[in-house]
């Protein structure tokens, strides 16, 4: 026996994900969504017989449908739910990608395709409001998407050709093959696109012939029913004072007479009986209740258990095998869950959240310490403060969807612990990077602060312009920055003076660096008396300053490292207070 094919609804806010499953299951959810913008996730049991129903070219190409229909998941354009998964790998066996043909990819769509690649989930793309091309128009009774291309005036069909390829470039260096689907032979190579309009309700027969192609050809083997229920909580819900856990069955039956084991996110399971069972119903958001289900499915539960149970979490039939389903749990999580020995720290709404959250962090470069599901809590401030210390681009708390609670606020104000929350994936992402180039360029000016000029310098014999009141002559940079201010030292220790200006090209300039020959005026210097006979000259500094710059040694070239020995050999040979 197969079940559904679990398929999920992604893409970028307002690009239509909604739409399309109302036309679908032929209703008008999104029209009563808080701004047109799908507030919380939602399923839809879509049996077969509304497939038939609203693809007609199922009967007219004799396929005999062998799938007993779909479970589509609906997913908030502001969250990562992209990333719903139970253990070892994505929930979603497929995925329709939502993209406006108009505003192409956007940063959210990167990051669902990002997500997709990174969790191998098929996916096919419906190139939604094709009707908003200007020009766009439907012959009278047409409904063949591939006709209705055909049928537009050059122009319009000009510039839609020149849309969906742009799309193609773009999905092609995210190292996938495009094209529209009935250009394709072979759906294991490309990716078909699907050009829809949700609004005219065109394209949409279509999107489901070829979802319903790929699944009866590709994914049979993996939609066989197993022994035991295994599911994933997706939220707790709180209805009457009553908490519900909502969820999807994603394989096996579950009955309420079963006792379920949930994993918490330490891998320590929470054994509970289920006291009501409830199904949701076919094309509705009502559940029902039930003694018995069978995957695929949203299912309702209201549980026995006072226990908290973070969303996201995997569950399954209890037997009193406490002890394997530990260890199992435990693997999983820690398989999921992979942290850093340094690193800011993370929370989320849900786990699925949590991996999505973790993933874009890693593409970015920013390791995480320590990660967890929930408000962003006391706790999670303290574990931030302690990268004060070590490394204070790490002593940052993300949060994605979550709150900082009242408690925690203070304390991060007090401690000045950054904290930096989002209900967007990518502008979480965005602002955490900004956020962390700012902070280095601020670390790296105050470590600059009180660091000694570094340089060491060429006296130019044939080009002394003046003697003294001031010294002007010319001198080559062999290496560091030589600045106006410092002052000079020659090989034996000796002072010599204070650099008053610097020329180039009889211009006055602020530094001169490594290659660049230069004149220089230098007060309470005789030329003649006192470097007629010298080669080089040096930065001079103090002992603090030349320990400052030792402890800052990483913020210096490797010739200002060998100049910086240099001085301190000079420094030495004639001060015996600087044998450090």
């Amino acid at each position: 026996m197969i079940r559904q094919p679990i398929v999920t609804v992604v893409g970028h806010v307002d690009h239509g994900k909604t739409s399309i499953l109302d036309c679908f299951r032929e209703s008008s959810v999104q029209e009563k969504e808080a701004g047109g913008i799908t507030q919380k996730i939602s399923f839809t049991l879509y049996p077969l017989e509304q497939i038939k129903k609203a693809c007609p070219l199922i009967e007219k190409n004799n396929i005999n449908l062998e799938i007993p229909g779909f479970l589509f998941i609906d997913t908030p354009g502001h969250a990562a739910f992209t990333n719903l998964r139970k253990r070892g790998g994505s929930l979603a066996d497929l995925a329709i990608l939502v993209i406006d043909i108009n505003e192409g990819i956007k940063p959210q769509t990167e990051e669902v395709i990002q997500i997709l690649k990174s969790n191998k989930v098929p996916f096919i793309i419906a190139l939604n409001k094709v009707d908003n091309i200007s020009g766009w128009r439907i012959p009278d009774n047409e409904t063949n998407m591939k006709k209705i291309i055909e049928s537009q005036a050059m122009n319009v069909k000009q510039e839609f050709d020149e849309k969906y390829l742009t799309i193609i470039g773009s999905l092609n260096s995210h190292g996938f093959n495009a094209d529209l689907y009935y250009k394709i032979d072979d759906f294991t190579k490309k990716i078909a696109m699907v050009p829809t309009s949700a609004k005219m309700k065109i394209g949409i027969e279509e999107l489901l012939f070829v979802l319903c192609g790929l699944s009866q050809r590709y994914l049979k083997e993996k939609l066989k029913i197993g022994e035991g229920a295994k599911g994933v909580v997706l939220e707790i819900k709180k209805e009457k004072g009553i908490n519900y856990c909502e969820a999807i069955l994603y394989d096996g039956e579950l009955s309420l007479k079963d006792t379920i084991a949930i994993s918490k996110f330490d891998g320590e399971p929470v054994i509970t009986k289920i006291r009501i069972l409830e199904e949701i119903e076919p094309l509705s958001f009502k559940f029902k209740t039930k003694e018995k289900v069978r995957a695929a499915t949203g299912i309702r539960m209201q549980l026995i258990t006072k226990e908290e149970i973070p969303p996201g979490m995997p569950f399954e039939i209890y037997n009193g095998n406490l002890e394997e389903i530990t260890e199992k749990f435990k693997r999983e999580m820690k398989k999921d869950i992979k942290l850093d020995k340094e690193g800011i720290i993370a929370k989320a709404d849900s786990l699925g959240s949590l991996e999505a959250l973790l993933l874009l962090l890693k593409q970015n470069n920013i390791s995480v310490v320590s990660a967890g599901i929930g408000n962003i809590k006391k706790q999670d401030i303290i574990s931030a403060k302690a990268s004060l210390e070590t490394n204070e681009l790490n002593a940052i708390v993300v949060g994605f969807n979550v709150k900082l609670e009242e408690d925690a606020k203070e304390i991060a104000k007090n401690e000045k612990i950054k904290v930096i929350t989002h209900d967007v994936i990518y502008k979480l992402i965005e602002d955490l990077v900004e956020f962390r180039k700012e902070k280095a360029r601020e670390i790296e000016r105050r470590r600059l602060e009180g660091m000694p000029d570094i340089f060491k310098i060429k006296i130019l014999h044939k080009y002394v312009f003046r003697n003294s009141n001031p010294a002007i002559f010319g001198v080559a940079v062999e290496a560091g920055k030589l600045k106006p201010n410092s002052y000079l030292i020659d090989g034996e220790g000796e002072k010599i003076g204070k650099i008053k200006n610097i020329q180039s090209e009889n211009s006055s300039i602020d530094e001169a660096v490594e290659g660049m020959e230069v004149a220089m005026s230098v007060k309470g210097v005789n030329f003649e008396r006192q470097l007629k006979n010298k080669n080089y000259l040096y930065s001079d500094m103090t002992k603090d300053q030349y320990k400052k710059a030792i402890e800052n040694k990483d913020l210096l070239s490797q010739k200002e490292i060998k100049i910086l020995e240099e001085i301190y050999n000079i420094k030495k040979n004639s001060d015996n207070s600087w044998d450090l």
